[in-house]
């Protein structure tokens, strides 16, 4: 039961089985609604793994989740007769998630993940079962999962077991519209027939990293675009700023080889070519010697958390590439119990991240309140307000700014330092893997907005410096955020403005504009 190379999307189709998913494959189905298609070879993998679990239920020895409780209960013998009911009694009983919805998108992520593990054969489902997880990502139907619930051990448990109760016909859903109703109802209108669980399967629909390692993705592809916006608004505050773009130039760069920091420093040094600003204060009058660290080292703050999303990327690599089970069927036919299921490697990297997060954060609220002082500005009005006294400018959005900074401080306090015993001390050491994801996500919206209100004040400073051009791409930044913001001005309701910056960023529109004029950025 090995697998081949990678997964594969056609047609936008993305095929489950042919081998490991990619990271776009999990974003296009959990994001985009992408299909998802099994591979025949996936099949026959299944199809073999059932009958290693088939012959063991026949079998007097207890074999752990086939004819045995579970967890702390692992020491009572099931009699045959009662074992499907055993795995719909667990998936009842572990559906026990508690607080607000989680995203659609984390939902479909984890279901896809969990049918990516199920295609490998090792987990002894039926056919049957892997298909009905095909067809309800196909059909648009989302099981209900809730914020609590996961310790990140013995799996995702809670969430992955109200999405097992789902195709069970229980619980609750959401179809393709949003629309609130009971699995069985939106079963029923796509046309799809329950499943009725068999020995193992009940364990093998929940024992998975599954909602870790989809939110794990999803952060990355988020932070890959995010980094590229602190460029921006970095080289937009440095400009705007009358800072100087020489300590980003290759060679001071090499001294330090850090990849992510080269990246850094050439996406800033591309971004302000040509600028006029720039130019305006190169000559022998300059009396600056070094610019602030938050202008100085942006590269650095911004390349070491790239770096850090690459060792993030690793590790969500291996696990894409994992089979998590327990007990799992080995390429050999064995049935063993193991720790796979444990989330620490995931874990490790999701508060990582949300460190990361934070820190970028902070820089980015630093270059965000230099413009807004007038000791600091090099000539711009106090808070960049059109009359100071009478208007506050952007005062209280650095206010927004330093609030979310303090939050996302916060976040970044490691959730797998914690550890809590569960079932009975049986399961005496967890990750919290699932509440590292979480923070993550709350983490990444925050640098969301912090990053947007640098990008509104920096194209105000920008413009401030009028007749000053500034460059190509920077303008290009600027003439796109005008967009959907207007101009420098007396004070006007500021919330909408924030919340369109917001948009702008979250939804590409920064990097677009740079990259009209610089190609794609690193």
């Amino acid at each position: 039961m090995t697998s081949s190379p990678q997964a594969s999307a056609v047609d936008g189709t993305v095929t489950v089985g042919a081998g490991p998913l990619t990271p776009a494959d999990v974003v296009a189905v959990a994001r985009d609604g992408a299909p998802v298609a099994l591979a025949p070879r996936a099949m026959d993998r299944v199809r073999g793994g059932r009958k290693i679990i088939e012959d063991l239920a026949h079998d007097r020895q207890p074999h752990y989740g086939v004819s045995t409780g579970f967890g702390a209960l692992a020491t009572r013998h099931i009699p045959a007769e009662l074992r499907a009911q055993l795995q719909v009694s667990l998936v009842r009983s572990h559906a026990a998630g508690s607080g607000p919805e989680v995203e659609t998108e984390v939902t479909r992520a984890l279901m896809l993940l969990r049918l990516a593990t199920l295609a490998t054969g090792h987990t002894g489902v039926r056919e049957e079962t892997v298909l009905a997880y095909a067809a309800l990502l196909n059909a648009g139907i989302t099981p209900v999962v809730h914020e609590y619930g996961s310790l990140g051990c013995s799996g995702d448990l809670a969430p992955l077991a109200h999405c097992a109760l789902a195709i069970l016909g229980e619980g609750v859903v959401r179809d393709r519209a949003g629309v609130r109703m009971p699995a069985a109802q939106a079963l029923a209108a796509a046309g799809l027939q329950p499943v009725e669980l068999r020995e193992k399967e009940g364990l093998a629909l929940i024992n998975g990293t599954d909602g870790m390692l989809g939110m794990l993705v999803l952060a990355i592809a988020d932070l890959r675009k995010l980094l590229r916006v602190a460029d921006i608004s970095a080289a937009m505050s440095v400009e705007g700023q009358l800072g100087t773009d020489a300590v980003f130039a290759a060679d001071l760069q090499e001294l330090r080889p850090h990849p992510g920091q080269a990246a850094a420093a050439a996406n800033m040094m591309a971004l302000l070519a040509g600028s006029a600003i720039m130019a305006s204060h190169r000559g022998p009058e300059c009396t600056r010697v070094q610019d602030a660290y938050s202008l100085r080292c942006a590269p650095q703050v911004a390349g070491a958390a790239r770096d850090t999303v690459d060792h993030a990327a690793l590790v969500a690599g291996w696990e894409l590439a994992s089979a998590i089970d327990n007990p799992v069927i080995t390429d050999d036919g064995r049935v063993e119990s193991n720790g796979n299921f444990h989330g620490a490697p995931l874990a490790y990297v999701l508060d990582f991240l949300a460190i990361v997060s934070a820190d970028v954060a902070s820089m980015s609220e630093r270059r965000t309140d230099r413009f807004l002082d007038v000791a600091r500005s090099h000539g711009l009005n106090a808070f960049l307000a059109d009359d100071p006294g009478v208007d506050s400018g952007h005062m209280i959005a650095q206010y927004t700014q330093a609030a979310i900074v303090s939050e996302l401080k916060r976040l970044a306090v490691p959730a797998s330092a914690d550890s809590i015993p569960s079932s009975a001390m049986q399961e005496d050491h967890v990750s919290m893997g699932w509440s590292a994801a979480r923070k993550l996500r709350r983490a990444l919206d925050g640098l969301t907005r912090v990053l947007a209100i640098e990008l509104l004040t920096a194209a105000r400073g920008l413009e401030l410096r009028a007749p000053l051009a500034p460059a190509a791409a920077t303008g290009a930044v600027v003439a796109a955020l005008r967009a959907t913001t207007p101009g420098p001005g007396p004070d006007r309701f500021m919330a909408p403005e924030i919340e369109a910056a917001v948009r702008f960023v979250a939804g590409g529109g920064a990097v677009r504009a740079a990259e009209s004029v610089t190609g794609p950025l690193r």
